[in-house]
């Protein structure tokens, strides 16, 4: 009687495969029950007319109808959409800039290192509060920075042309740090060999950075990229301390406009509209981000 390599082969990575789904059981019942059944409740609530104090009453495609004709709301997305590319391009493209700068083997680096960090670190609600002292028209330290070099400083945040890029700011401020970690890891986990190389090739550090460190750094470009966007699509807390929306709905972004009409208006079905258009629009951007990185990113340096 002769052994079957091939078969316990198989029972063995089976039951190995049992293990790992056993592992990751408690994480896939968090996204269940965190992720998919809030999803799947504010898609059913949107197709019904909640005013909370009210029953639920069946509204179809009603909901869906008012959207399309909602002026407000798609000013919201443009909103959205604006502060968006205001914020990730330029916090992305600091933090790179800052992680190349502290990827240096000085003495007293990590110092330097978790003093970018710390903006991070702060509650919306108290940083909201600090930068609307900064941004006071008569009294901030910014327009009294601008003044000792003859420049008359904005209303910031009741000028409809600057509150939106000023909260903008506030966030890249708060962020940037904290991106600069992830391109920090990466650029540590390039082999430096492969700088010697080219180096040894002739190539300039301008070269070595757009030919090398930048293509093997996509993982953490992707990684970066997504995290930022989403969290940008969802902005809220920054615009309810700072703007409240205002002035003139020029901060009015589609997740406040959802708090309002939910919270203030009590109309839970047209919020859960609102709601399952920001899904909408953020898989969309996710997506499209997955299907360009994908054919640009090397995950093995071996």
């Amino acid at each position: 009687m002769t052994a079957d390599p091939a078969g316990r082969a198989g029972r063995t990575g089976r039951s190995g495969a049992w293990y790992g789904y056993l592992f990751v059981t408690p994480s896939l019942f968090g996204v269940a029950a965190f992720l998919l059944l809030p999803v799947l409740i504010v898609l059913g609530l949107s197709f019904f007319d909640w005013k909370l104090l009210s029953d639920p009453m069946f509204a179809g495609l009603e909901n869906y109808r008012r959207l399309a004709e909602d002026g407000a709301a798609w000013h919201s997305v443009w909103v959205t959409v604006l502060y968006v590319l205001l914020c990730v391009p330029l916090q992305t493209v600091l933090a790179m800039i800052l992680a190349l700068l502290l990827n240096q083997r000085v003495r007293g680096m990590r110092y330097y290192r978790a003093l970018f960090v710390v903006p991070w670190m702060a509650t919306p609600i108290v940083m909201g509060l600090t930068w609307n002292w900064i941004f006071d028209p008569r009294g901030g330290a910014l327009n009294g920075a601008l003044s000792l070099i003859g420049v008359t400083g904005p209303d910031w945040l009741s000028d409809p042309a600057w509150a939106l890029p000023a909260v903008a700011l506030v966030n890249v401020w708060q962020h940037t740090g904290y991106n600069m970690l992830f391109f920090l890891a990466g650029l540590q986990g390039i082999p430096s060999e492969l700088h010697d190389a080219a180096a040894t090739d002739g190539a300039t550090p301008v070269q070595r950075f757009f030919r090398v460190t930048l293509p093997l750094l996509n993982p953490t470009m992707f990684f970066v990229t997504v995290t930022n966007l989403i969290g940008a699509f969802q902005i809220f807390d920054t615009i309810f301390v700072m703007t409240d929306g205002g002035p003139s709905g020029s901060t009015d972004v589609i997740n406040f406009r959802i708090y309002n009409t939910a919270f203030k208006d009590f109309d839970f079905g047209y919020a859960s509209t609102l709601s399952m258009l920001l899904f909408v629009i953020i898989l969309v951007v996710t997506l499209a981000q997955v299907r360009f990185f994908g054919k640009r990113t090397t995950y093995d340096l071996s």
